[in-house]
């Protein structure tokens, strides 16, 4: 359900001059971090003063994904000495997808706004994300329009993958791959991350029927280290990509893509068996060296097959929905 609060109060500051973590923050700021250890500091420090200057409880909760340049040590002498920040520190390398969950996780605002550790999104655009938000929509991907990155590396293939991304899932917006988002609390206590879905975080919102909206945000140069992406990644974006298409279509109804499959396999195998038969009986060929034979097997055992993995698909459906509550709708308010 979408609905506005208004609260009145004086933020107290403490003596480090943060906003007074007593009160419960009204925003969450996630930052994943892999090997950051030289912008650390200084992108901590910007996004206090952002938000300490909108006078909103806030948090920064930095989630270290198995670092192994000094970034785990300076996220704990940071803890230890900021009131506004806590740091999650895996005990290895998971990935982003899993850093953004547990964020997620941990995050105790009721609104979260996620951005990379490197310095190229720009926390002065945090506020701008945050009343966007607070218009009414769910979920506020930023926009790197005059982005900072390589052409042929990096521009050109995020190009294409926005685009086909925007075909397959009917999100249409410009810019995917931007960390820069802002979310409601309750939507993603509806979301469940895997693998890597976190490129993917606008089609799975979505899918919960949320409300989605973009706005051009600011995109910086890389001051510090290298990209941890590269073009190996193409293959594992297609693959998430298959997925989600899959979970937009079937994933209450799987019967209808693998049962439908299955039946015609199973046709084209009873039809091509048929044609066989009349060769064999009517005509009176052999057909026990015939390719078609060996097809007629295949088609009917894939038809099968597949027929299996619906029923078996939709009993996991039933279990996955039932067991934990979750209904098939999403309500956005009650009048």
């Amino acid at each position: 359900m979408l609905c506005e609060v208004n609260v009145s109060y004086s933020p107290s500051l403490s003596e480090n001059g943060n906003i007074d973590v007593d009160l419960h923050p009204q925003v969450s700021v996630i930052i994943p971090i892999y090997n950051e250890v030289e912008s650390l500091v200084s992108l901590v420090s910007a996004i206090a003063q952002t938000l300490a200057a909108t006078s909103r409880p806030y948090e920064i909760i930095c989630v270290d994904d198995g670092s192994k340049d000094g970034s785990i040590s300076l996220l704990k002498e940071l803890a230890e000495t900021r009131t506004d920040l806590r740091a999650v520190i895996f005990r290895r390398n998971y990935g982003q997808t899993a850093a953004m969950a547990a964020g997620f996780h941990y995050a105790q605002g009721d609104i979260i706004v996620s951005l990379d550790a490197d310095l190229q999104n720009d926390p002065s655009d945090i506020p701008r994300i945050i009343a966007k938000v607070e218009e009414g929509y769910d979920l506020v991907s930023g926009w790197r329009q005059d982005r900072q990155d390589a052409a042929f590396t990096r521009l050109l293939p995020s190009k294409i993958a926005n685009w086909i991304i925007g075909r397959v899932t009917n999100v249409r917006i410009h810019d995917y791959g931007c960390s820069l988002k802002g979310y409601r609390a309750e939507l993603l206590a509806d979301m469940n991350l895997y693998g890597e879905l976190h490129r993917f975080l606008p089609a799975l919102a979505f899918m919960e029927g949320a409300k989605i909206a973009e706005i051009p945000v600011k995109h910086h140069p890389r001051r510090y280290g290298s990209s941890k992406y590269g073009l190996g990644r193409t293959l594992r974006v297609l693959m998430d990509l298959l997925t989600i298409w899959f979970m937009q279509k079937f994933l209450t109804r799987p019967m209808h893509v693998f049962g439908s499959l299955g039946l015609v396999s199973m046709g084209l195998g009873v039809l091509t068996g048929l044609y066989l038969t009349i060769v064999k009986y009517g005509f009176g060929q052999n057909i026990g060296d015939r390719p078609l034979l060996i097809l007629v097997v295949i088609l009917l055992l894939a038809g099968v097959q597949l027929f299996s993995f619906g029923l078996l698909g939709e009993l996991l459906i039933r279990t996955y929905h039932e067991s934990q509550g979750r209904p098939i709708y999403r309500v956005r308010e009650v009048v």
